[in-house]
C-alpha cells in the first residue's frame, strides 16, 4: 500500500454517523485527557521532509527500532523504556488524523476512534472542482481503528503492536441479489494486514527512521513459515504452535487484538490473557468474516471473561482457554475462540 493512499480523518471530526458494533469491539473506557482541540490533521499533512538516504542492504535495524515479522504479523522492536515512547506514540497517531478513546498508559495501550481513509474517496471532476463544498458528501462506506499495544523487554527496551479493526456499511434487505432499500448496518470486516504495516512504518520515521529505511525495513526478509493449528488435549480445544514462549505470546496478544477480543489486563509471567468475549447468538444473515464469534443482532448476550493461557516446552507452545475461576474449558466458545486465533497465526 502506497503511503500517499493513506490519509485519514477522524469520525468524529466529520460527524459520521455512530457505528452501532457488537460490545466487544468498544473498548472498556474512554479517556480524553490526550484529544487535541480544533479540527484532525491528515496524515498526508504531517509528512515532512526527510533526508534522502539511498539503503544498499536489505535488514531489519535502523539505528534502536527494528522490525519483526511472522506470517501476516508485525511488530516493532524499539531500544528505548516505553515511558519514553508512549508520548510520542500518542502523539503520532493524534497527528495522523484519529482521536483517543482509550489512553492507559499503566496498561500500555491507546486505541482510536473510528476514523475515513479519505484518500479512497473518487477523485472524480466535481469532487476535484467544488473540493471540500461538497467533500461532507463523499463516504467511503469503510471505517478504520488501530489499538497499539507497548510491551516492556527484559533488556529495557518495547515492543510496539499495531492491529487494525474495520467495519463497513452494507445495505440491508438485499433480496435476490437487489437491495430492498430498507436502510444500511455497520458490520466488521477483516483486519488489513498492509494497513498495519504501513502504520508502522510511519511510526518508525516518527521514531527517527528515515522514509527510505522504513521502506525497506518493510519489505525486507521473506517471513519464515509458521505453523500452527486447533487439537484435542485431554479432550480440551487448543492450539498448538510450533514456537517458543517468547514469540507465541507476542503472536497470541496480536492475534487477540486484531480479532476483537478485548484484553482487560495481561501476566506474561504466568502467560495469561485476561480477556472478555461475547457469546454469539443466531442470526439470519449473511454470515461475514466475524459471524462466528460477534452478532449484530440487537439483543447480545453479555460478555463472558476468559482466561487465554500459554503453556510451553523448548520450541513448542499450547493456548488454552480457561474460564474466569482460571478452569479449564471445554464449551463452543472455547472451540470458537481458539479457531479464531489459529486463523489469524496462519
Amino acid at each position: 500500500m502506497e503511503g500517499e493512499r493513506v490519509d485519514y480523518k477522524s469520525s468524529s471530526s466529520a460527524k459520521a454517523p455512530s457505528l452501532d458494533v457488537p460490545p466487544d469491539l468498544t473498548q472498556l473506557s474512554r479517556d480524553t485527557r490526550y484529544v487535541v482541540p480544533g479540527a484532525a490533521v491528515s496524515a498526508s499533512s504531517y509528512q515532512v521532509a526527510q533526508p534522502t538516504q539511498t539503503v544498499t542492504t536489505a535488514s531489519n535495524a535502523v539505528g534502536d527500532v527494528r522490525i519483526e515479522r511472522a506470517g501476516s504479523q508485525r511488530w516493532l522492536v524499539v531500544g528505548r523504556p516505553a515511558d519514553k515512547l508512549w508520548t510520542p506514540v500518542r502523539d503520532f497517531w493524534l497527528e495522523s488524523g484519529f482521536l483517543l478513546t482509550q489512553d492507559q498508559e499503566n496498561l500500555g495501550i491507546m486505541e482510536t476512534d473510528y476514523a475515513e481513509n479519505r484518500a479512497k474517496l473518487p477523485q472524480d471532476f466535481i469532487r476535484n472542482t467544488l473540493g471540500k463544498v461538497l467533500d461532507s458528501l463523499y463516504s467511503t462506506g469503510e471505517r478504520d481503528k488501530f489499538r497499539t499495544r507497548l510491551e516492556r523487554r527484559p533488556d529495557g527496551g518495547t515492543e510496539i503492536y499495531i492491529s487494525h479493526r474495520g467495519m463497513e456499511e452494507v445495505l440491508t434487505g438485499v433480496k435476490g441479489g437487489a437491495a430492498s432499500g430498507d436502510g444500511t448496518i455497520w458490520q466488521p470486516r477483516a483486519p488489513d494486514p498492509e494497513l498495519e504495516a504501513e502504520f508502522l512504518r510511519r511510526l518508525m520515521v516518527k521514531l527517527g527512521v528515515t522514509q527510505e529505511q522504513s521502506k525497506a525495513l518493510i519489505a525486507a526478509g521473506a517471513a519464515p513459515q509458521q505453523t500452527s493449528r486447533v487439537a484435542l488435549l485431554n479432550n480440551l480445544p487448543v492450539v498448538q504452535m510450533d514456537e517458543g514462549f517468547e514469540r507465541a505470546w507476542r503472536r497470541v496478544g496480536l492475534a487477540l487484538d486484531r480479532t476483537g477480543f478485548t484484553v482487560e489486563d495481561r501476566d506474561r509471567s504466568q502467560g495469561t490473557y485476561f480477556v472478555r468475549y461475547v457469546e454469539p447468538v443466531a442470526n439470519k444473515s449473511e454470515p461475514g468474516f466475524f459471524s462466528k464469534l460477534f452478532s449484530s443482532a440487537a439483543a447480545t448476550p453479555a460478555p463472558l471473561k476468559y482466561r487465554i493461557t500459554l503453556k510451553s516446552e523448548g520450541e513448542k507452545t499450547t493456548v488454552s482457554v480457561l474460564n474466569a475461576q482460571g478452569t479449564p474449558e471445554s464449551s463452543a466458545n472455547a472451540q470458537r475462540i481458539v479457531q479464531v486465533i489459529a486463523d489469524d497465526l496462519k
